[in-house]
């Protein structure tokens, strides 16, 4: 593992981009480096997470208007997502636009097709049930 702080991923994280390593001029114990990469990660799936919310809730705001992939590029580009957190939070907003459209087991033996329902509200019901 080289001496870099933020060298444990291919690409430079985002907090790496924020706090470069000249910002933390003596070297770290293994034990608090350990710790820093942990929270890190914690901290940037949280971004993801909060992106994904929100370009759900910007998906179902624009619904009348937009088709959802022009949505998302147009999310996207808006709030200047770098590329490859771009193409992340995009495949984790289809996966759930996915997840809502595809009936499952269950619902396929019925003949009624249902509309998704609004996810407008999920991060306030997540947020209050934590």
């Amino acid at each position: 593992m080289s001496d870099h702080l933020f060298a444990y991923t291919p690409h430079m994280s985002l907090l790496g981009k924020l706090f470069p390593e000249t910002l933390f001029p003596r070297k770290l114990s293994a034990e608090a480096e350990q710790r820093l990469r942990l929270a890190q990660a914690r901290a940037e799936e949280a971004i993801v997470r909060t992106h994904v919310e929100n370009a759900l809730h910007f998906v179902d705001t624009l619904a009348p208007e937009v088709r959802y992939e022009r949505a998302l590029d147009i999310y996207v580009r808006e709030m200047s997502i770098p590329d490859p957190l771009a193409s992340v939070i995009a495949t984790r907003a289809l996966v759930a636009l996915g997840e809502a459209l595809v009936p499952t087991v269950s619902d396929a033996n019925t003949d009624v097709l249902t509309m998704p329902r609004m996810r407008l509200d999920d991060a306030a019901e997540r947020r209050r049930l934590a």
